[in-house]
């Protein structure tokens, strides 16, 4: 994202864009690589409300996260663009607000990747989730990406 400084992620947040909604999708790489053709939105405060449930020294990812919402509403999928942009928003509404944080920094990338489009990047993520007693581990020399160490043993689990 881009001037976040300028923008209301809150309201971004609460704008649920006629969402709750589903959609048919027909394109056969898509239904093949997604396992159906039932394709869920989500609404932006929903990423939110499941961020706020990850407990000090868990994580979750945004892929677990679209599982959950998948199994909740009987769709085969839940659209990832817009979750990982609905994800993003949960995270920065939370930045502007001075009480009722979300702990965004527990929800990863796939992976267990730390997510760089968060307020403050990767760095920010990482000083909080080492603080909670994780271990970061950097990958790669000129792409440097950043990871919590074996995050599938910390992994809150949606029910």
């Amino acid at each position: 994202m881009a001037n976040e400084d300028k923008k209301d992620f809150n309201a971004m947040l609460h704008d649920n864009k006629d969402m709750p909604r589903f959609q048919t999708i027909t394109d056969k790489a898509s239904i093949e690589k997604y396992g159906g053709n039932r394709m869920y939105f989500a609404p932006p405060i929903d990423y939110d409300t499941i961020m706020r449930m990850i407990p000090h020294g868990k994580v979750v990812t945004v892929g677990k996260i679209r599982e959950h919402f998948a199994r909740k509403s009987g769709a085969d999928f839940t659209e990832p663009i817009t979750a990982g942009v609905f994800v993003s928003i949960a995270a920065w509404a939370s930045h502007q607000r001075t009480d009722d944080k979300t702990p965004f920094w527990r929800t990863l990338k796939a992976n267990g990747e730390l997510n760089e489009k968060y307020p403050g990047g990767a760095a920010a993520q990482k000083e909080k989730l080492e603080a909670e007693g994780h271990t970061i581990i950097q990958k790669g020399r000129i792409n440097i990406r950043y990871y919590v160490k074996d995050y599938e043993s910390v992994l809150f689990e949606l029910s």
